[in-house]
């Protein structure tokens, strides 16, 4: 396996981890001028950023993915890690299905952030 897909494989577990079971914390993925596409909706930095993912209209739900395709982007050793998996929310009866893409950035301090972070739903 190479390095990059070692790194997109495990910010694929901890960001669902967060998200299923402290996703107040997700935001100390992002920076200042990380940017997310949610089914449409346009959201920059932090603080709308945290205000979207904590505003969700559900308390909990579980992530079970599906795939995780991952390449080196040639932007200063960044990662786009493609996701796709089902997610069920709790007192659903069906999954729903849904694609993400995040682009990751390097910190300087051996981690990496979001900087671009696109979702959808897919409706098939």
């Amino acid at each position: 396996m190479e390095e990059y897909e070692g790194v997109g494989r495990a910010f694929v577990d901890h960001y669902y981890h967060l998200f299923d079971n402290e996703r107040p914390s997700l935001i100390t993925l992002y920076h200042p001028a990380s940017l997310l596409n949610f089914e449409g909706q346009k959201f920059q930095g932090i603080e709308e950023i945290s205000s979207k993912l904590n505003g969700l209209p559900f308390d909990q739900c579980r992530h079970a993915i599906s795939t995780i395709d991952s390449q080196p982007s040639s932007i200063n050793g960044g990662i786009v890690v493609f996701v796709s998996g089902s997610l069920q929310l709790t007192g659903e009866e069906h999954q729903l299905r849904f694609s993400q893409m995040f682009h990751l950035i390097p910190t300087g301090q051996g981690s990496y952030a979001v900087q671009n972070d696109i979702f959808r739903l897919n409706y098939c």
